[in-house]
């Protein structure tokens, strides 16, 4: 095979089909740009996710002057009762840190946001001290609960899963969206290509005629094709990664991560892992649309 010649014939290619060209830059770089969107979802869907995770802990409230549960039938939390809790917790495997609140501290904690006359007529003898664990895994939560429910001294046991669970099943479906939008559009991609290609190789028939009756095998047929797709797809690819990076740079890092700080967002560093995944899937579904269009149109 003539290197040299399938070269020629590539630049030859890429300039007399110069419109076609562009419709493909212009597809691909469509495409890997939402195709990076989606991922780019799904990468902050996963950050969100992380993030909120490390914040999952267990509360166990005990009893105060005033409660009335079962397991505070002798009234407020003895010393004994409060130091059998904490070894109970202490002890469990499933604990990584336990960090005790006392009456006055969850008393600042509470009046610290209010700016209203019902902050005034609480008082900190009203509130339950509390000791706040932290969780090895926070989705192993259900035998911590059980080991320290039914404690003396025991008001209850708050998990807060059951507030950010929702917002968990959010993100997962976020995700499975994400994903669902990208295969969509890579499909779409190649359509519009295979399209496009066809459109390419019928403006060239009388050329691959020719090659065809003095006996050129079909990969050296379809080669200048198949390359042309695959430099259009990775130029199409290129600028819908500058996309993306505008996309993070502009929506994430100037306008939603300054004014939204209850969450970690992503960064530069996210998009930068996707770019080499999104210059070989736009060049991989040019070349193969280019590939699959030639074998049924070309007939060779």
């Amino acid at each position: 095979m003539r290197f040299q010649y399938v070269l020629s014939e590539i630049a030859t290619g890429l300039r007399r089909n110069l419109t076609m060209t562009i419709a493909v830059v212009i597809t691909v770089s469509i495409s890997i740009a939402l195709f990076g969107t989606g991922l780019l979802i799904r990468a902050q869907s996963e950050a969100t996710k992380g993030y909120w995770y490390d914040k999952v802990e267990i509360s166990v409230f005990m009893c105060n002057a005033y409660s009335v549960a079962e397991n505070c039938a002798g009234g407020e939390v003895s010393d004994n009762e409060r130091e059998t809790i904490l070894q109970t917790l202490e002890g469990h495997p499933e604990v990584a840190e336990v960090f005790y609140e006392s009456q006055q501290e969850a008393y600042d904690r509470f009046t610290e946001p209010l700016d209203d006359p019902v902050a005034e007529v609480i008082t900190p003898d009203q509130l339950q001290e509390a000791f706040r664990v932290a969780l090895v895994d926070p989705d192993q939560y259900d035998g911590v609960v059980s080991a320290v429910a039914g404690l003396p001294g025991v008001q209850n046991v708050h998990d807060q899963r059951e507030v950010l669970g929702p917002l968990f099943r959010l993100l997962d479906w976020f995700q499975v969206g994400a994903i669902v939008i990208a295969v969509i559009q890579v499909v779409a991609a190649t359509l519009l290509i295979a399209n496009t290609i066809r459109l390419a190789a019928f403006s060239r028939r009388r050329e691959t005629g020719i090659m065809r009756l003095v006996g050129a095998s079909n990969f050296y047929i379809q080669l200048p094709f198949i390359l042309e797709a695959a430099i259009a797809g990775l130029i199409g690819s290129i600028l819908g990664c500058a996309a993306v990076f505008a996309l993070q740079e502009v929506a994430v890092s100037r306008l939603l991560a300054p004014n939204f700080t209850f969450t970690a967002w992503v960064s530069q560093g996210d998009v930068w892992m996707m770019v080499p995944w999104l210059l070989l899937t736009g060049v991989l579904i040019s070349a193969f649309a280019s590939f699959i269009t030639l074998r049924r149109y070309l007939r060779v």
